[in-house]
């Protein structure tokens, strides 16, 4: 069956997009004269979701006011430490609402086909992960380790040398229902411990160390996708989606 629950973290600030981002998160600002969360939603539903959980923080009113006519079941579940915390803790914030089904993670400032969904419902694996190993890398990137003859995830992190990673991980992932509460267990484990500061990818690679989690690269390289963290990312999503529907 296909994946019929999504979860958007749109807890941040985006401070790097301002003056467009005073009155709005990031995944309202316009592309191609349609916000970067309009065009997930097309995404989402060329897929079958048709439900949506989205992590708020900054300006949650202005995505409440998006999304009140979308046609999916919509459940909001707030950071209120958005400020302070990274998006690990919006994300485990949401666990009430995904625990109990597969679910595809994305980030809110991402613009993509809606063919890497496609593909990560193909996957079949705990986790399964979207990889972009054609473009270059810088240190910025999240990057994966790949083993080679298993396809499969062997850690995630920006501290990959990138002579070592086998491509970037673009902030779209599938979570089998399996490994939901293995995932949320790993967050809140990590909250707990006052680790509010580390990514969710993160959390990924101590549950694949520690053996609790496995998780595939999905080749996406060949499709179109942006993150929308900076102008200059701005411009380059223009370049790629300006024209799209």
């Amino acid at each position: 069956m296909a994946t019929r629950t999504a979860v958007i973290l749109a807890a941040g600030v985006g401070s790097r997009l301002r003056p467009l981002t005073d009155d709005r998160p990031k995944a309202l600002v316009p592309v191609g004269g349609r916000s970067i969360l309009a065009r997930s939603l097309d995404a989402l539903r060329a897929v079958g979701v048709d439900r949506l959980v989205v992590a708020s923080g900054y300006r949650e009113d202005a995505l409440r006011a998006a999304l009140a006519s979308a046609p999916f079941e919509v459940i909001f579940r707030q950071n209120p430490d958005y400020a302070t915390t990274q998006n690990s803790v919006s994300l485990a914030m949401c666990r009430d609402a995904l625990e109990r089904d597969a679910f595809f993670r994305l980030d809110g400032d991402v613009v993509f086909d809606a063919e890497i969904l496609s593909r990560l419902d193909s996957a079949g694996a705990p986790l399964a992960a979207a990889v972009d190993s054609r473009r270059a890398l810088d240190l910025e990137a999240m990057k994966v380790r790949v083993d080679p003859h298993t396809g499969l995830v062997t850690t995630f992190g920006k501290g990959i040398s990138i002579s070592d990673a086998a491509g970037e991980s673009i902030g779209i992932e599938r979570i089998s229902r399996e490994a939901a509460p293995i995932l949320f267990d790993g967050l809140e484990r990590a909250i707990k411990g006052g680790e509010t500061n580390l990514y969710y990818e993160d959390v990924y690679a101590r549950l694949i160390e520690s053996g609790k989690l496995s998780a595939s690269a999905v080749q996406v390289g060949d499709l179109r996708w942006c993150e929308v963290d900076a102008p200059e990312d701005l411009l380059d999503a223009e370049r790629l989606f300006g024209s799209a529907p």
